[in-house]
């Protein structure tokens, strides 16, 4: 976990998956209004599964990210645009070089009115004419969520060079500066 959560019950949490879920932390934990963000594992019927197990693609989970926000300081659309800005929503099952339903892109919606601003937000980008193809990223409610094990929390800090090297040979940098700009979320 990045940040520590507040006291009462003024938080909110969203969870997506973008790919490697290593990828989704640094722009959401650098996001103002974000109080913490714990990485990990969704959408699949297996309780409590493994990286390797979510890895070998046969659990139905996604790499996804929990974000926990202050709503009076980052709205859910904010939190959107965030996402959007650091996948390739046009690929199914994949990002990058990373290839499975494991690496879907997804917005795992808590309440009616995230599943309403997601739809939203969707359709304004398929409008946006920014992709030449459909916006294939799946719009489903959360169910249970497994934090990924403590080595795979914060790793883009704990292995920052080895993190760099990743992104970049993935192809997420490149594809993310060719699509907006010099300085993606």
């Amino acid at each position: 976990m990045s940040r520590a959560e507040p006291p009462g019950d003024q938080s909110a949490k969203a969870t997506f998956a973008g790919g490697c879920f290593w990828c989704m932390q640094p722009p959401f934990d650098k996001t103002t209004g974000v109080v913490s963000t714990v990485v990990g594992y969704t959408g699949g019927a297996e309780s409590d599964p493994t990286y390797e197990q979510v890895a070998s693609g046969r659990t139905g989970h996604a790499e996804a990210i929990r974000v926990v926000y202050d709503p009076s300081q980052v709205s859910y659309e904010r939190l959107l645009e965030v996402l959007w800005r650091n996948i390739n929503p046009t690929t199914r099952d994949r990002q990058f070089a990373d290839v499975g339903r494991q690496y879907r892109t997804a917005i795992f919606y808590h309440t009616e009115e995230q599943r309403r601003q997601a739809e939203a937000s969707k359709q304004r980008l398929a409008q946006s004419g920014k992709f030449d193809q459909p916006i294939v990223t799946e719009i489903v409610p959360a169910g249970p969520f497994y934090p990924a094990e403590d080595h795979h929390q914060d790793y883009y800090k704990k292995h920052p060079i080895h993190y760099t090297l990743y992104r970049i040979g993935s192809g997420r940098e490149g594809y993310l500066k060719a699509t907006w700009g010099a300085s993606p979320e």
